[in-house]
């Protein structure tokens, strides 16, 4: 039997009243903080949501399915979906609802805002873009906008609403673009790749690799996902863990020389690495894998 997914206008709120508010914003601290920091499944149904994630991390789940959340970035959530979130404690930034009457475009309809606005969306920001600036910078100012009580304030809101959602699609829809043009993504993938192979014993961040290559993280994240369907941290978390596999199978070092070689000051941490990423001990897998191949 299926899981029923509760419908709010407000996470966790369910007055029976109709909305009184067209618009409203808050922190995302101020009510994930309440929930353990994470906003179990749920559903508008007829409330669109933008989530601006200034800092932090986490998880947007659409549909059951995980979007790994890496900051700066804008987080759009058409009415009728089945969405949830999971944030780190350090999660920063807010979150606005506004009716979907009040957009300027109907998410489905056939403009192309409308199309862009009718799917989830979780779009990066790269604030050394104009648009991407403008797009968070435009934000910030909705919500001081809407925390205040000035002359205008309601006309100035939608003005907000309005310009950041243009921008932020027309980032989305070049970045789509940039994706689909094939043999600049193609080089930079194998770039990673062999900066990966020299530097990966080095435990170097995403960010070093995104440096590396001239670009942002977030153009980095978006074209290893678009390529592997995991993130840059997980790309490299992956070539740690097959050369582990290697060693592990094919060697007679101990989980303890192994896990030097592969650049771990601490063993226990790497067998906790490894447990995260198989469910099993360094040994445990060795012994398994060694039986599977008839070693």
């Amino acid at each position: 039997m299926s899981k029923i997914v509760p419908t709010y206008e407000l996470y966790g709120e369910n007055t029976g009243r109709k909305p009184d508010f067209w618009l409203h914003c808050e922190t995302i601290p101020s009510r994930s903080s309440l929930h353990h920091w994470e906003i179990r499944p749920h559903r508008h149904e007829s409330f669109f949501q933008i989530l601006y994630i200034d800092a932090g991390s986490g998880d947007a789940v659409f549909d059951g399915f995980a979007n790994a959340i890496v900051p700066p970035a804008i987080i759009t959530v058409p009415p009728k979906l089945n969405h949830g979130f999971r944030f780190s404690r350090d999660i920063d930034g807010f979150v606005i609802t506004v009716l979907v009457s009040h957009l300027k475009a109907s998410p489905g309809d056939r403009s192309r805002l409308g199309t862009w606005l009718a799917d989830p969306r979780l779009t990066l920001l790269d604030v050394r873009n104009d648009d991407a600036a403008y797009v968070a910078s435009t934000l910030k100012r909705l919500g001081e906008e809407f925390a205040s009580n000035r002359n205008g304030r309601n006309d100035l809101l939608d003005a907000y609403l309005t310009s950041a959602l243009l921008v932020t699609a027309r980032i989305a829809q070049k970045a789509d673009e940039d994706l689909h043009s094939g043999d600049e993504t193609e080089r930079r993938m194998e770039l990673l790749q062999g900066l990966i192979q020299r530097h990966f014993r080095s435990h170097k961040s995403a960010a070093f690799y995104a440096e590396s290559l001239g670009i942002s993280l977030a153009h980095l994240s978006r074209i290893v996902r678009s390529r592997t369907g995991h993130g840059a941290h997980e790309l490299i978390a992956r070539k740690l863990l097959d050369e582990a596999k290697r060693e592990l199978v094919f060697t007679f070092a101990t989980v303890q020389e192994i896990s030097y070689r592969l650049g771990f000051a601490d063993p226990a941490y790497f067998s906790r690495f490894f447990v995260k990423q198989t469910g099993r001990t360094p040994r445990a897998w060795r012994i398994e894998e060694r039986e599977r191949l008839g070693m």
